[in-house]
């Protein structure tokens, strides 16, 4: 509809869609209406045929997205070599960006922000198999963050805003907003080779280019939930069709706690393939003998039902779950053989092996967004791709635009330690600190270096006695007495038998509450994991002792030593600790029950009653 002026009076189809995005987020924000906000004198008659409602919706979308913008990143290699996109998620400047954006510009990088400040950075943490890098941005302890949403309650239809740097527009830090709706949930869209594989995707319209890569997806209500990074091309060249893909936030919640390890981290593999098979059922089509999930009965044919939570329908909803978890977790399984049902616990080996991932990262050269040389103008399309815009000499450069790397900024030098492995081993130290410095028993045990003796009773009847000392460990029960010494590769005697090492592997929990990671070479914070029968992730420590692996579980609320598992082969099942109902004892806080466990065996669940703890004898 227009006026007599030939104006536009009624809402075009684009008005109706903000409208739509503008009465998602209505009553998040309270701001003054657009009349109040003082419009220029063309645009009041406008908005005085408009209902307040629209005027007010309108407003608080303007306003919400003001407020998000300030945890935007623009983040620009020091060198020159190209940029990209990010977003900060907590106070203390962690925030989040993609693997493909982060690893050209090395340790150390600039981001700016919409405060018009320059800051350094350095990388945490990689996945490059999932496209996901964590980092720290430096200089601040208050840091404007996202909240993190919940990307499994996205639902096609529903508004998103994607934030972001394209082309290396925001020359002043301000980002480039962008909104459109969720155009489809659970896409894969396939890995090259093993690394930067999108499973379990969000698909958006919102124009998602080059240099938004590593920039946020933000739902309605201004929550993060995912991370952009992929978009389709129209075949003619670089130029977006609106098909953007972004990694769910809830795949990146998973491998959180791995990234702050400052590990390189490595995603899942069942030890399995899976086909469609006639009637439309997912079945197993190979199992690898030496995986778990083939000691946990899974076979050739079996039909797979649900998988870590969620029901399995097509081969290709299986990948989507497989790859948001991380190596190492242990997942629920269903599967159906002739008509009956079997549910297990599985867990999950790696893509990778320990050295292939590093040689694969290495090996694999992204390409970011690129710069201009110094006072060069873009020079129109390279292959169908706009080239950036040369920033400003009035705004303030984040980069120097050179080909060699300048050197490493004094604040990052102090948060970036180099070990093989790792993409930044001062956060694996810092975990580790924070992990076995919360854990009260150590302080209260350490100086006493003697025989420990603990005595109860058996959960099914009879009491036992267990003495553990740096040299052997002794247990007297009525399953049978036996001792075993500390002596050669402890993965040689497993004792008791059944128990897969339940004597070494206490040695294993006496050396780490003495020794702490002098006592392992080497110990490190791998991350965060799941415990059956626990809703929260556990915190993880793993350390290694003459060819033995001991992976130890804290409570991150309560500091408290959940459970442990000792690896004599990581081809086998390792013996299984589960330490519960924790008690004051003589001043110290001890546990007074300990389940152990084999494969799919229960071995026994002993009340702990009494602890003595000696001094080691004087020299």
């Amino acid at each position: 509809m227009r006026d007599e002026g030939g104006n536009s009076r009624g809402l075009t189809a684009a008005g109706l869609i903000w409208l739509a995005l503008a009465a998602s987020v209505a009553g998040t924000l309270r701001v003054p209406s657009a009349e109040a906000a003082g419009p220029t004198d063309g645009t009041r008659s406008v908005l005085a045929t408009l209902p307040p409602a629209v005027i007010e919706a309108e407003s608080q979308r303007i306003a919400l997205l003001a407020k998000i913008k300030t945890a935007l990143l623009a983040i620009f290699d020091p060198a020159g070599q190209g940029g990209g996109s990010g977003v900060v998620i907590s106070a203390d400047g962690f925030a989040l960006s993609n693997f493909h954006v982060v690893q050209p510009c090395g340790t150390a990088m600039k981001c700016g922000m919409p405060d018009g400040r320059v800051y350094d950075c350095v990388v945490v943490g990689l996945d490059p198999t999932g496209d996901v890098a964590l980092v720290q941005v430096l200089g601040r302890d208050d840091f404007p963050h996202a909240e993190l949403g919940d990307s499994d309650l996205l639902r096609p239809g529903d508004p998103v805003f994607a934030l972001g740097n394209p082309f290396l527009l925001a020359a002043d830090f301000q980002p480039t907003v962008t909104a459109g709706i969720v155009s489809g949930v659970h896409r894969y869209q396939f890995p090259e080779g093993t690394l930067l594989e999108y499973a379990d995707c969000i698909q958006t319209d919102a124009s998602i280019n080059p240099g938004n890569s590593g920039g946020p997806l933000f739902d309605g209500r201004g929550r993060l939930v995912g991370i952009n990074g992929r978009c389709s091309f129209d075949k003619r060249g670089r130029v977006s069709v609106n098909v953007g893909y972004a990694v769910s936030i809830n795949q990146i919640k998973n491998f959180l706690g791995d990234l702050r390890s400052g590990r390189i981290v490595d995603h899942a593999t069942l030890g399995a393939r899976v086909a469609a098979d006639e009637q439309g059922q997912v079945v197993v089509s190979d199992v690898l003998e030496q995986s778990d999930a083939y000691r946990r009965g899974l076979r050739v044919d079996d039909e797979l039902v649900r998988f870590a939570g969620r029901r399995v329908a097509t081969p290709n909803g299986f990948k989507n779950v497989l790859g948001i978890l991380p190596k190492g977790w242990r997942v629920p399984l269903s599967y159906r053989r002739e008509g009956k049902l079997y549910d297990v616990l599985v867990r999950l080996s790696g893509v990778h092996g320990k050295e292939q991932l590093l040689e694969r990262v290495m090996g694999h050269a992204p390409q970011p967004m690129p710069l201009p040389p110094p006072g060069e103008e873009p020079r129109g399309k390279k292959r169908g791709e706009p080239k950036p815009l040369i920033p400003r000499p009035d705004l303030p450069l984040p980069v120097q635009l050179s080909r060699a790397k300048p050197p490493m900024p004094e604040i990052v030098k102090r948060h970036f330690e180099e070990k093989h492995g790792y993409a930044n081993y001062y956060y694996n130290r810092r975990e580790q600190e924070r992990v076995l410095g919360s854990w009260k028993m150590p302080a209260e045990i350490k100086p006493l270096a003697g025989p420990w003796t603990v005595s109860g009773r058996l959960e099914h009847g009879g009491g036992f006695r267990l003495r553990l000392t740096d040299s052997e460990a002794m247990l007297e029960a009525p399953i049978g007495d036996c001792r075993w010494t500390a002596a050669g590769p402890w993965a040689g005697s497993l004792l008791p038998a059944g128990s897969n090492g339940l004597l070494p592997a206490l040695c294993l929990w006496r050396r780490l509450v003495l020794q702490g990671p002098a006592g392992f070479s080497p110990l490190d914070y791998r991350g965060t994991a799941p415990l059956p029968g626990r809703e929260t992730l556990a915190d993880v420590v793993v350390g290694s002792y003459r060819g033995v692996e001991g992976w130890f579980f804290f409570d991150p609320a309560g500091g408290q030593l959940l459970a442990l598992e000792m690896y004599a082969d990581e081809h086998a099942d390792p013996c299984e600790i589960y330490f519960s109902q924790y008690r004051d004892a003589d001043g110290r806080t001890l546990p007074g029950r300990m389940e152990v466990r084999a494969g799919d065996t229960w071995f026994g669940t002993f009340l702990l009653d009494e602890f003595d703890f000696r001094e080691a004898p004087k020299t």
